[in-house]
């Protein structure tokens, strides 16, 4: 029987979303209630959902949605983002993934999108793909009796006159999209949310397979009343020996957008009565927390990793989306197997915009287009990447310009799983 990707109807959308859960190994990878399906259908788009059927059952699922990603210098490019990616046990090594990859990305380059993006749930499989790890994500654990903060002191300190109040959950599905819109402006990494990814973190409309405990919500306002940084976090209830308090707090969101707010949210979840622990959540790996405290080194690294993945479409569009702090030129030869974005461009920066076209040139550097999406955010080094033969210096300093081209002040970050 051939088993060819095709797209999803509405009557096999239930089957569909019961092979989800069983490629994320959910334990309750049962066929979804009328409710669940129909709040989760109304909330996508068909035409973008894949599957692949064998005797009537659904053995492998694909997703992409719209999305904006901010770009180096606060431009926002428009992205395929890929979800759902799942084959059933019993179907792997069919090619059924590489079937489904290949038809949404041509109809992604069609469209007119300029990257996909994606969340990888293991590290090999995108790559061939032509994605690249373009962003990372870091956690701490911060032991707070050792990390030395004044346990009496005010948070936020009356010297910059902000204060901070808990808030509920309708609370931050009205003040959250314009506090996110404002971060989205400033930090390249960041992808758009929908009203739906509001309503899914607050606890409206959960999958049955999505056990829910709300958290608390705190937001931080400035001294003119404007909110500049939002924190959920929830927190344990345990005690050791002689009723000492043993309880950790797990940071579940955190948007600030001033240094102000950010210093006082983490300062603020660190002096919580009870709390000896605080998980932060998937942070930018430098992000500012552990040298906010009086020794960082009560702030242990539990996590670092490749977090969100870009596969560049449209070489000419992204990288004239972007700025750069420099002047320079350089003539890229880029490698794509799949014929969506390779060529050879001339790239002319400057601190006040950029170029991107065909030539036909001698190439400075040759590189897959993977590679170019790990380089798009300006989050990895080019002569890291030549020094590991994974991009080719056809001219002398051609890796170091480009380095210097591509790199960025700050880390790329991007605060959602999608």
């Amino acid at each position: 029987m051939s088993l060819d990707p095709r797209l999803v109807t509405a009557a096999e959308y239930p089957d569909w979303l019961r092979a989800v859960g069983t490629g994320f190994l959910r334990a309750s990878a049962a066929v979804p209630g009328e409710q669940e399906v129909a709040v989760r259908l109304a909330h996508t788009d068909l035409a973008r959902v894949q599957g692949v059927f064998d005797a009537g059952r659904c053995v492998a699922t694909f997703r992409s949605f719209a999305q904006e990603l901010t770009v180096v210098g606060g431009a926002k490019v428009r992205a395929d983002a890929v979800t759902a990616v799942t084959v059933t046990p019993t179907h792997r090594r069919r090619g059924l993934l590489s079937r489904m990859m290949a038809t949404d990305l041509a109809a992604a380059k069609e469209r007119g999108d300029v990257v996909a993006s994606l969340i990888a749930a293991e590290y090999p499989i995108y790559g061939r793909y032509g994605f690249g790890p373009a962003a990372w994500a870091t956690e701490w654990e911060i032991d707070v009796p050792r990390a030395g903060l004044d346990p009496r002191a005010r948070i936020p300190s009356e010297a910059d006159g902000g204060r901070i109040e808990l808030v509920d959950g309708a609370d931050v599905r009205k003040l959250g999209p314009e506090l996110h819109t404002r971060l989205a402006a400033r930090q390249h990494g960041v992808v758009s949310r929908d009203e739906r990814w509001w309503q899914r973190s607050t606890g409206v409309d959960l999958p049955a397979y999505e056990t829910w405990t709300e958290p608390f919500y705190a937001v931080y306002r400035s001294a003119d009343g404007e909110t500049d940084g939002l924190i959920a976090y929830r927190a344990d209830d345990r005690w050791g020996d002689g009723k000492q308090p043993l309880n950790k707090a797990t940071v579940v969101g955190m948007t600030a957008v001033t240094p102000a707010a950010e210093r006082a949210l983490w300062q603020f979840v660190c002096s919580i009565d009870w709390i000896t622990t605080v998980r932060t959540g998937y942070r930018a790996p430098d992000d500012l927390v552990p040298l906010l405290l009086p020794d960082p080194r009560a702030a242990r690294v539990v996590t670092y990793a490749d977090w969100l993945w870009l596969r560049v479409l449209d070489v000419p569009r992204a990288l004239e989306a972007r700025t750069y702090a420099t002047g320079a030129a350089l003539v890229l030869d880029v490698r794509d197997p799949a014929g969506l974005a390779g060529g050879r461009f001339l790239l002319e920066v400057s601190p006040s915009g950029a170029s991107c076209v065909p030539t036909t040139r001698d190439a400075d550097l040759s590189l897959d287009v993977g590679e170019l999406g790990t380089l798009y955010l300006g989050d990895e080094s080019a002569l890291r990447l030549a020094a590991l033969g994974r991009i080719e210096e056809h001219r002398a300093g051609a890796a170091a310009k480009a380095d210097t081209v591509f790199r960025a002040p700050r880390r790329a970050w991007c605060p959602d799983v999608f």
